[in-house]
């Protein structure tokens, strides 16, 4: 494969490194606001809940979106082995993101408000959020020119990108009268956008894995496979229909419930394929035991099998009644969000910005220690998540259960512990990313200036003149 241009590259690395930032800042936030759980009033003068979930949220919505989409498009140039069709566009859509998430984070901080769920900053910032992901759209399927005999991830990212880029405008019909005054047309919509938007991050995020192992194994085998393809099909007939599980309480149409019921539990044929590779998967791990990325692709195995058995149990009725609006929920989002996405994720970043940097023995045990940290907090973390819910679901179904209060002081053992863990989830992702960025920034932009390669450091400014060169410098005619 011939060099490409510097910017090329650059920029679809900068995507990554602007995540990893969101990811702890969203994690600082989630802390606060485990905080103001046990403590209320904490910060309250400052930085309320209701500020402060927004802003845990949005950051790590965009941590995964701006991941994967740097994830895809490096990744798209690195198996086409040419330059993306367009830097320019590539420069702007990077540019609509970051000036936008910076403006939807102040808008929370200074109490402007006006969206729905995932989305509550005011509706106009929406729009160059969209613009910026039809530049993503039209950029990767102008690099990848035919779909004729492309592996399965080819087909995850192109359902990912468009997909998104029509159900983010879906989740805004809130916006017109038809939808805003009927109550239960209004919810109907907004969860089923929703779980469909999480389906399309999905594609992106799961293309870039099986990829990535590709990769790893030098095996292109199964990116062609009948397998990966009908498990490809089966994901899309869950990104269409899954959400239905979310409306149960809902009144809608019973054929609504039904399909929901029944395409939730087509999720046993993939918790049944991953069971049956489980074996393989441990020899896999063994051997590539060597390679940061393969540990996460390895955590994320882990983390799917043990999500799958709680996403079957929240989609069956009888169950759903009872976990529906608990904390339950916010487990299978939690572990889907930190223990699927963001270990596939983290993966897709030690191999793209780790290119070609050798961790020092110091780095490497900080990587790991901070790594077996995330993953033992997390299960805590989780756990007692669902010991919060499964409490909170007896005293919701219990017609003589007392106030709401008494039972929020009730869970008060099960905040601590996941306040707790998610202290120390920050501690160990801060020391898994600490080095890869250090190494990054050190091995890419550190060598034109001694002192930096002394250090192994970079000034603030120094990397905002980096960031500021990046999408300013004249684009190469490609």
């Amino acid at each position: 494969m011939e060099p490409l241009p510097i910017n090329n590259v650059r920029l679809t690395k900068l995507f990554l490194l602007a995540g990893l930032i969101l990811l702890l800042t969203g994690m600082l936030f989630g802390i606060i606001g485990g905080l103001q759980y046990i403590m209320p009033g904490f910060l309250k003068m400052y930085l309320s809940f209701e500020k402060v979930r927004p802003l845990h949220v949005s950051s790590v919505v965009f941590w995964i979106l701006l991941a994967a989409m740097g994830g895809v498009l490096h990744y798209t140039r690195e198996y086409t082995g040419q330059n993306l069709f367009s830097t320019r566009l590539l420069r702007v859509q990077l540019t609509l993101f970051l000036g936008t998430i910076l403006l939807i984070l102040i808008s929370y901080i200074i109490g402007s408000f006006g969206g729905r769920e995932y989305w509550e900053f005011p509706p106009l910032l929406a729009i160059p959020i969209l613009l910026g992901w039809g530049l993503f759209v039209i950029n990767y399927i102008k690099s990848i020119k035919s779909l004729k005999k492309q592996p399965v991830y080819v087909w995850m990212w192109l359902t990912g990108a468009i997909g998104f880029l029509f159900i983010f405008s879906e989740s805004y019909l809130w916006v017109l009268p038809y939808f805003q005054k009927d109550v239960v047309r209004d919810m109907t919509v907004q969860w089923k956008s929703y779980g469909s938007l999480v389906g399309c991050w999905n594609m992106l995020i799961y293309g870039s894995g099986i990829y990535l192992m590709e990769k790893i194994s030098n095996d292109k085998a199964y990116g062609h496979s009948k397998i990966g393809f009908a498990l490809y099909f089966l994901g899309l007939f869950n990104l269409f229909f899954n959400w239905s599980h979310h409306i149960y309480t809902l009144p809608v149409s019973g054929d609504i419930r039904h399909i929901g019921y029944l395409v939730s539990m087509t999720e046993l044929l993939i918790l049944g394929r991953i069971i049956y590779k489980w074996k393989e998967t441990v020899t896999q791990a063994q051997k590539f035991d060597h390679l940061i990325p393969y540990r996460f692709l390895w955590a994320a195995d882990v983390w799917i099998l043990l999500n799958l058995f709680l996403a079957i149990a929240m989609s069956v009725p009888a169950i759903n009644i009872y976990t529906h609006g608990t904390h339950i929920t916010v487990a299978h989002v939690m572990g889907t969000t930190i223990g699927i996405n963001t270990m596939l994720l983290m993966a897709i970043c030690f191999d793209i910005l780790g290119e070609n940097i050798q961790f020092k023995k110091r780095s490497q045990r900080q990587i790991a220690n901070g790594y077996l940290i995330v993953n033992g907090s997390l299960f805590v973390f989780f756990m007692a998540l669902v010991g919060a819910g499964i409490q909170r679901s007896r005293w919701q179904m219990n017609q003589d259960a007392g106030p709401f209060g008494e039972m929020m002081v009730s869970l008060a053992p099960y905040f601590i512990a996941f306040t707790l863990a998610g202290l120390f989830i920050f501690v160990g992702f801060s020391m898994i990313t600490y080095p890869l960025l250090k190494s990054f920034m050190h091995s890419n932009y550190g060598s034109d200036n001694n002192a930096n390669q002394n250090t192994g450091s970079i000034t603030v400014n120094e990397a905002n003149k980096l960031l500021k060169s990046a999408l300013t410098e004249p684009v190469k005619v490609e």
